[in-house]
Parts: structure tokens; sequence; C-alpha cells
């Protein structure tokens, strides 16, 4: 079976693989464990090695990677990807003398962009935002199906955005920023120190909340207006006509989109209020848009 493209989203839990065909559609998916403990030497050998499998049975043209993290799109370069261990890795240079196929290389949550601009819930948007909520929150600033990577490749950040000074500490180094409030890993960390009970999941939280639960709605309230303040901003900043949210988050239907809708209408005065919506390809956004990418590259290399 052929393929004209295959695309691998390297995450902290699991790398998840695909084989894109020419009219974007999956045909099919993959998943492996990263186990990033083993160190970020052990998670390169695994990508190339799951590269190598998908190469081996699909016969791409080309190959398209995602990775979390500060990233160099133009150089190909893992600037810092701190869940995996990477600095400063070469992974484009790496993965095309691999599988020896021309690589296109991007920011995961900026692939995932570029999917549901194409295919997803952006369609028909020329600006959007689309923001996933997982473990952390970054957004992917979306123009005419283009993702905004900035003068230092670092746009997009909105879970940095500092909504709670002198809250709790953030990973970044600062304090009461939004995913310190509204990442799904917050929302089930601070549901645990309200109770003492462990092992509760943010969709669960979410369920509490709606039950009557007076610990998991705060939490969930609280998680609602951390992010309802970062996006006012980026609203006021960018105006973007669409604002889509994914990750498991998403999922959770009105009893997070409503509150969100009507806290983020209440911050807003003179701006327009952008549309909210959930994203439609979920966990696979990240590794489809490392695909078409790579179709993108094959393009650009056909017309030249």
């Amino acid at each position: 079976m052929s393929a004209t493209a295959i695309a691998l989203d390297v995450g902290g839990t699991y790398i998840k693989g695909a084989a894109v065909a020419r009219d974007g559609g999956l045909r099919h998916t993959a998943r492996w464990f990263t186990r990033a403990e083993r160190g970020p030497e052990a998670v390169l050998e695994t990508v190339l090695d799951c590269a190598a499998e998908l190469a081996g049975r699909f016969r791409p043209a080309a190959a398209g990677i995602a990775v979390p993290g500060i990233v160099d799109e133009a150089a190909g370069t893992a600037v810092l990807a701190a869940n995996l261990g990477w600095r400063d890795l070469p992974v484009r240079h790496w993965l095309s003398e691999h599988l020896g196929i021309p690589v296109a290389f991007g920011h995961d949550v900026r692939a995932g962009g570029v999917a549901e601009a194409r295919a997803g819930a952006g369609r028909g948007s020329r600006n959007f935002l689309f923001v996933p909520i997982g473990t952390g929150i970054a957004a992917a600033l979306m123009v005419d199906g283009r993702p905004l990577t900035g003068s230092h490749t670092r746009a997009g950040e909105l879970g940095h955005l500092v909504v709670r000074p002198g809250g709790e500490p953030c990973a970044c180094g600062a304090r009461g920023c939004v995913e310190t409030l509204a990442s799904a890993a917050a929302v089930a960390r601070r549901y645990t120190a309200a109770t003492g009970e462990p092992g509760v999941t943010a969709k669960q939280v979410g369920e509490r909340a709606a039950t009557g639960d007076r610990a998991a709605a705060t939490v969930w309230q609280e998680a609602v207006d951390a992010l309802a303040d970062g996006l006012a901003s980026a609203v006021t900043l960018l105006d973007p006509e669409r604002i889509v949210i994914g990750g498991g988050l998403a999922r959770a239907g009105e009893p997070y989109f409503g509150p969100l809708r009507a806290a983020l209408a209440a911050r807003l005065t003179f701006q327009t209020m952008p549309e909210l919506v959930p994203a439609e390809l979920g966990h696979e956004a990240g590794c489809f848009g490392a695909g078409l990418l790579a179709q993108d590259l094959l393009d650009e290399r056909a017309a030249a």
C-alpha cells in the first residue's frame, strides 16, 4: 500500500503515526509509547524506528513530524521540548537522513491548527484561534489558513498569560498563568488539593460539578474564569472570528462551553464576540497536520 506522506506527532506519553493519502484522508493510524523516562537519545531512536516502520509499509514520498515545546520550524530544530528532554535537536535533519525522503517539521499545536483549518472546525474561517486544553495550554494563531509563529517562533503561548498575579507558581517560572488554573492537569490537581481525593480526572471534575459537588463546581468555575480572562486578552489583541477549543475538556460539551461563552462575553466591551466551538479532529489533529505539512512540502518542490 502506498501513501503520499507519513506523519508523526511526538508527545510526552505517546507517539502518534499516520499515513496520509493525496486526498488528505488518514489511511492508517498507529500509536506507540514515548517512554520519555529513558532519556532524549532513546526517545529519538524510538521516533526514527516508528517512522521507518511506517515508511516501510507505505512507501511515502515525504514525511511530516510535529513536536511540542519551543521549535524553530525554519531550521527544523526542537529548541526545547522539556517533556522529551530535547534541546537544540535537529529533528528534521535526523529524520530525513534516516528515511531518505524530504521531511516537513512543525510545532504540534500549530500543526493541529493547520488540520482544523483545512478539515476541521476552522473551515471557512479566515482568522481563528486553535486552543487545545490538555496537560498545558497553547494556541495556534491561524491567519488565512497559516499559523503565525512570531519573530522568535514563540507565538501562541496563551497558557502563560498571567491572569492571577502572585498566584500559583507555573512551570514557566511565572505565577498565576492561565495554565495553573485552566489546564486539564490543573483542574485535576486543584480538585485533589481541595478534597484530598486522588486520581480524579478533569472530565470527572466537570461531571461532579454538574451534579452539585461544591468543590468540583468551584474548581471548574475558576478554570473557566481563568481561561476566559486569557481568551479576552487574545480577542482584544487579535480579533479572531472563531475560537476552536480542543483537548479532553472540549469533550465535556455544553457544561464547559456554555459557562465559557458566558464568561468570555461578560469580559468583552467594544470587542466582537467570536464563535466559540469545539475542535473536530480530536487527538488526531497534530498528526494530521504534520501529514498536511508534508504534502505542502511536496507541492512546493513540484512547483519549483
